[in-house]
């Protein structure tokens, strides 16, 4: 479409989900080093970790001068945040140096800590280079349904199983566009390879600041890694038959990319036992370049299911 043409509304509609997360992902300042981090509109339950490290991230870039960029991050869960209350963002600065500065953020709610993350900035640089990681051969997101018909599906299957929190997030539009390769696991119960391909995307563009991208893309990282621990044992939080929490996540940026351009996300899961699941994830852009790695360990237990049910 050219530029000057009128937009379509279903493509305002997306424009304006783009424009929400970059409001959401953008701190008040309440000092130099103090920020707030606004509720998700219309969020319901706990806070979707992905917005908490996102912002914590964000915290950390907005002390961050000299053109340093993140190059990793660290973050530990503490607690559910609750959607609703604003997030408070108190930020360390740790250290500071001619090529790496570092950076420690606590999130809290109402004076309780609820994640603490430290992140690593570098100031770019020529060096050493090599990439052992070839991008997996999947089918590109034109040849994979869209978010919209996989919810449709699950809707059809599960919607009145599901509980009036349950439908609304399913109905509620997202400003991430994902794409699946392969059986998804709260539509099958059948067990599988801890293994998934998923593309992602922001629903419209964004501003050239690549903050804000690495933001977007730290948000988008908490996507489908921690159910990767659970496809071999065939069961689904949308059925009710899983309690789960992230309790880490850890990000490494190698290279620049645009969330608002298709990135190939690869995930599996070595290991799960003792009540966790370790997961790690590897972002491609799609002509091959590995440009962040991922890992995350979480909570997940089997539901106990009350006598008398089915």
């Amino acid at each position: 479409m050219d530029s000057a043409s009128p937009a379509s509304p279903k493509e305002e509609t997306a424009q304006e989900l783009a424009n929400g997360l970059v409001e959401l992902l953008s701190l008040e300042r309440s000092s130099d080093d103090r920020f707030v981090g606004q509720a998700q509109p219309g969020g319901v339950g706990r806070v979707f970790g992905g917005q908490v490290i996102a912002q914590a991230l964000q915290a950390a870039q907005a002390t961050i001068a000299d053109g340093k960029q993140a190059h990793s991050l660290h973050a530990y869960f503490l607690r559910g945040g609750e959607e609703g209350p604003p997030i408070d963002y108190a930020t360390e600065r740790d250290f500071d140096g001619r090529s790496f500065s570092n950076r420690r953020v606590v999130a809290s709610q109402g004076g309780t800590p609820i994640l603490n993350l430290t992140a690593s900035f570098q100031r770019p640089e020529e060096g050493l280079s090599h990439q052992a990681a070839p991008m997996p051969d999947v089918p590109g997101p034109e040849d994979l349904p869209s978010d919209d018909e996989v919810r449709a599906k699950t809707l059809e299957a599960f919607g009145e199983k599901m509980s009036d929190a349950q439908r609304a997030l399913m109905t509620r539009p997202r400003p991430i566009e994902m794409r699946s390769s392969g059986r998804q696991h709260w539509l099958n119960p059948e067990p599988r390879e801890p293994h998934s391909f998923s593309w992602f995307r922001l629903v419209a563009p964004l501003p050239d600041d690549p903050a804000i991208h690495r933001a977007v893309i730290a948000y988008a990282s908490d996507y489908t890694l921690l159910g990767t621990a659970v496809l071999p044992h065939g069961l689904s939080w949308m059925r009710g038959e899983l309690i789960s929490a992230s309790l880490d996540h850890a990000i490494w940026f190698h290279a620049h990319a645009r969330a608002d351009e298709w990135l190939l996300y690869e995930t599996d899961s070595p290991w799960s036992g003792s009540g966790r699941g370790y997961n790690r994830g590897r972002i491609f852009t799609r002509d091959g370049v590995l440009v962040a790695s991922v890992a995350q360990e979480g909570m997940i237990r089997e539901a106990r299911r009350k006598k008398g049910s089915d």
